[in-house]
């Protein structure tokens, strides 16, 4: 059965949690190209039908975390400035996660950080809300970092159409920027949540608390990709201004070593946990989940700062057969917060349930048709996930063992 993006052939799902074999494994996105010819999938052990993820979250037990928070606080002291300058960035929209860490570092560890914000592209209400409680009620200096809007809303529909992924130029300005702005601000020391790896990217990066360059900086601008094109395809055929796009990119390499900027998970140094971060942030920063749940989950407090959340989603679904859902409950199975039969049936319910409530903003945003996107849906299919009978499209193979094929 013919596969696309590189995805493997044969579907696998983790015995443990309720993820399959299709989760991509994080990239630098300035690398993400139509054919993800380079693309990485989630490993799943052949011997025990475990994924590297759960496999990970095994191991966090073991962990000695009063030895972590040891390193922790000497590698805060080693920048700890004391004469009222900055001395960590943390770059974040006012969610439950970025709000956990400045809070945290700013209370408990005496430091003085610097919050970043690169905003979303369509804020909720409740995101805003969020981001201001962030500020007012946690009590941070904040910066905000707003592109180029018709930049903003130009790559974003090309990388729609070209990657069928909305949230490229959201993750672009949130991975890339935090650099730079430490860089101009004289501060050697960032902070991001968890690694990317605790969710499917190979085990061993989990050994390490320091984000790897690779994913935020380059050597050449020429060779990367924004929404699927190449910089110079987008300078030559779509008429894109240089200095319009170059605050997509990452630092340059060679800037990188001279400034001496370190970048770290603070999830290396804390034991982390979505849930608790998201009691943390509500009772410290006044953060507040939707009054309703998220379309596509259960759940009411992941990822709720921009409408095109919930979109962004159900294209990973139509790209990979994984929705909201899955990635929530395989997260919170891994936490010890959901037994599998329970993630599974959340997962029946929920996962691959349309995102109607913003739709037809988003589509106006991008000034796409609305059937013109769903047509887009169809081409990005991969035949090895779906088959259509009727007017339908099915999943060939789910977790529950009720696909067409199974």
């Amino acid at each position: 059965m013919i596969s696309k993006y590189n995805l493997p052939s044969k579907i696998v799902f983790c015995k443990k949690c309720v993820m399959s074999n299709q989760r991509p494994s994080s990239i630098p996105e300035f690398f993400h190209t139509k054919e993800r010819k380079n693309a990485k999938y989630l490993n799943i052990n052949k011997q025990d039908g475990i994924c590297d993820a759960c496999k990970h979250y095994e191991t966090r037990d073991d962990i000695n975390w009063e030895n972590r928070e040891k390193k922790l606080i000497k590698l805060l002291d080693k920048h700890r400035k004391n004469n009222g300058e900055y001395d960590c960035l943390v770059p974040g929209s006012g969610g439950k996660d970025s709000a956990y860490q400045a809070h945290i570092l700013k209370n408990k560890y005496k430091m003085n950080p610097l919050v970043l914000t690169w905003p979303p592209i369509l804020y909720t209400d409740y995101g805003l809300k969020n981001y201001d409680n962030w500020i007012n009620v946690g009590g941070f200096d904040a910066l905000v970092v707003r592109p180029n809007g018709k930049v903003m809303k130009k790559l974003t529909q090309l990388s729609i159409i070209n990657l069928l992924h909305p949230f490229q130029t959201f993750i672009l300005g949130q991975k890339n920027i935090a650099p730079k702005i430490a860089s101009k601000f004289g501060i050697k020391l960032v902070f991001y949540g968890e690694n990317e790896a605790e969710g499917g990217n190979p085990i061993a990066e989990n050994n390490n608390s320091l984000r790897k360059k690779s994913y935020f900086s380059v050597k050449n601008y020429k060779n990367i990709y924004l929404a699927g094109i190449k910089v110079t395809e987008l300078l030559e055929k779509y008429k894109f201004k240089y200095e319009d796009l170059k605050i997509f990119f990452p630092i340059n390499y060679n800037d990188i070593n001279k400034t001496k900027i370190e970048i770290h998970y603070l999830g290396y140094y804390l034991k982390w946990t979505s849930q608790e971060a998201f009691y943390y942030a509500a009772k410290n920063t006044g953060f507040k989940p939707r009054p309703f749940r998220s379309q596509g989950t259960y759940s009411k407090y992941h990822s709720v700062d921009d409408k095109i959340d919930d979109f962004h989603f159900y294209t990973t679904f139509i790209k990979f057969g994984i929705g909201r859902a899955t990635y929530d409950a395989s997260q919170e199975i891994k936490n010890k917060h959901l037994t599998r039969e329970e993630g599974k049936n959340l997962v029946k319910k929920f996962d691959g349930e349309f995102p109607k409530k913003y739709f037809s903003e988003v589509m106006n945003y991008l000034d796409i048709k609305e059937d013109d996107f769903f047509k887009l849906c169809d081409k990005f299919r991969s035949p090895h996930l779906w088959k259509k009978e009727g007017n339908l499209w099915k999943l060939r193979h789910t977790v529950n063992n009720d696909g067409i094929d199974d």
